[in-house]
C-alpha cells in the first residue's frame, strides 16, 4: 500500500471519488457539492487556514486502486473547554472496511499531528466551522442534511478499533411542524400567554431588506449566549452581516426569528430550509446547469423539511419561558407556509444538557447521534470527555 498527497486538481478529484466510492452503494446518501469540500482546503475561502495548515493523502493498494483517504488539521485557535494541550484534527476520512487500512490513514494523521507539536487528535472534524463536516455518523443513517458527514455504518469500529475514544456525542432531533393533530405541549402555550401580552416583550422575524439591523441583533445575542461555550469566539456585526448576506440565497424570512426585551434583542432562533433535498439532484456539481436546475428545485419544489441552525437566549432571560413564547409566534407564521412538515434541529453536544433539555421540551425526538472521537498520544494519559456546561 502506498499514500499519495493531494497537491493537483488531478488529485483532488481523486480525493472526492474515495468518498463517492464508500457510499453510492447506499440510497440515502447525498453526494455533497465538490465545491464545498474543496473549499475547506482553499486559503482564498478558507479563512481558518491563515492561522493554521492541512494536509490531505489517499491511500492505494498493490492494485493502483484507492482504498481510503483523511485529512488532517492544525488550526492554532482550535481549543475545547478544559484543553490543556494542543490537539490537532483529523476529518474527510474514508475507507474500505479493513482495520489496517484505516490503522495505516490513522497513524499517518498522527505522526504528521505530532511532528506540529499536537499531543491528541480529534475527529472526524472540519478545519473551520462545527456547523460543516462535524461527527461520525453512529445512528440514523438517513438522508443527511446539508453539509452534514455521512459514512457507512462501519466506519465506528474502525475508529474505535485504532483506540479513539468517545469525546462527545453529538445528537440531533426532529419534530413535526405543529399541526390540529400535533401540538406543542401545554407550557408553551402557558409562557406565550404570559409574555403575548406585554408591551415590554416583542417577536419579529428577519426581512431581507433589513439585514444590516438583524445581523446586529444576531451577533448580539450570540456573543452573550454562545460565545464562552465550545471554544467560540465574539462575532462582529460586520462578520454576522456576511452570514446572513451568504445566506440571502437560500433562506425563507419566516424561518429567522428573534425575541426583544425593550427593544433588545435576547432570543435569537435561526432555521434555514434543507437545501439537501436540491442538492440530491446535482451529482456533486454546481456549474451554470446545476445552479439552473437549483433554482428550479428551489422555486417549485416542494421542500418540507428545514433544519435548525442555532437557538441562543442571553444568560439574564433564560429559564424564564421566552424561548416558548419565541416559538409558539414562529409556529403560526410557519404554519402558512403549508408545505414546512419537519424540522430538523442540528447537532447538540451531550456537554450541554440545558439545551438538550430544550430541544425534548419542544417535543423533539433523537433522529440521529454523531459522534466526536479523541485520541491521546500519550496511551498512558488520563483520558477525560468533554466537561459539562454549566
Amino acid at each position: 500500500m502506498k499514500f499519495i498527497e493531494v497537491n493537483s486538481p488531478a488529485l483532488e478529484l481523486e480525493f472526492l471519488k474515495v468518498h463517492d466510492a464508500m457510499n453510492c452503494e447506499n440510497p440515502n446518501w447525498i453526494k455533497p457539492l465538490n465545491k464545498d469540500v474543496l473549499e475547506v482546503f482553499d486559503k482564498s475561502k478558507n479563512k481558518h487556514l491563515q492561522h493554521g495548515e492541512a494536509v490531505r493523502w489517499f491511500l492505494q493498494n498493490e492494485k493502483g486502486e484507492s482504498i481510503g483517504r483523511i485529512a488532517a488539521f492544525v488550526n492554532k485557535r482550535y481549543k475545547n473547554k478544559g484543553d490543556t494541550f494542543p490537539v490537532g484534527g483529523i476529518g474527510f476520512f474514508d475507507c474500505i472496511n479493513d482495520q489496517k487500512a484505516a490503522d495505516l490513514l490513522f497513524e499517518k494523521a498522527k505522526i504528521w499531528l505530532a511532528e506540529k507539536g499536537m499531543k491528541a487528535m480529534d475527529g472526524p472534524i472540519n478545519f473551520g466551522d462545527r456547523d460543516k463536516w462535524w461527527g461520525l455518523l453512529v445512528d440514523g443513517f438517513h438522508e443527511p442534511i446539508y453539509n452534514m458527514n455521512y459514512n457507512p455504518p462501519y466506519y465506528q469500529s474502525l475508529f474505535e478499533g485504532y483506540g479513539f475514544q468517545v469525546f462527545y456525542n453529538q445528537i440531533c432531533w426532529a419534530l413535526e411542524v405543529a399541526s390540529e393533530q400535533n401540538q406543542l405541549s401545554a407550557k408553551f402555550y402557558e409562557s406565550h400567554a404570559k409574555y403575548f401580552y406585554d408591551p415590554d416583550f416583542t417577536v419579529k422575524y428577519l426581512k431581507k431588506n433589513k439585514l444590516v439591523d438583524f445581523a446586529k441583533d444576531l451577533s448580539t445575542v450570540y456573543n452573550k449566549a454562545w460565545a464562552k461555550h465550545e471554544g467560540n469566539k465574539e462575532i462582529s456585526h460586520q462578520h454576522a452581516l456576511k452570514l446572513l448576506e451568504s445566506m440571502k440565497p437560500i433562506l425563507d424570512e419566516k424561518l429567522i426569528w428573534f425575541a426583544y426585551h425593550k427593544g433588545e434583542p435576547i432570543v435569537m432562533w435561526i432555521n434555514l430550509p434543507d437545501i439537501n433535498q436540491v442538492i440530491k439532484h446535482l451529482n456533486g456539481k454546481f456549474g451554470l446547469w446545476e445552479k439552473l436546475k437549483f433554482l428550479f428545485f428551489k422555486t417549485f419544489g416542494k421542500n418540507r423539511n428545514f433544519v435548525g441552525i442555532v437557538f441562543g437566549i442571553v444568560p439574564e432571560f433564560q429559564g424564564k419561558g421566552l424561548d416558548y413564547y419565541l416559538i409558539v409566534e414562529a409556529e403560526k407564521e410557519i404554519k402558512k407556509t403549508r408545505h414546512y412538515k419537519k424540522l430538523e434541529l442540528y447537532w447538540q453536544g451531550d456537554f450541554n444538557p440545558k439545551i438538550l433539555n430544550i430541544s425534548k421540551n419542544l417535543g423533539g425526538k433523537q433522529s440521529r447521534r454523531m459522534v466526536t472521537y479523541r485520541y491521546l498520544f500519550d496511551r498512558y494519559q488520563k483520558f477525560e470527555r468533554h466537561p459539562i456546561l454549566s
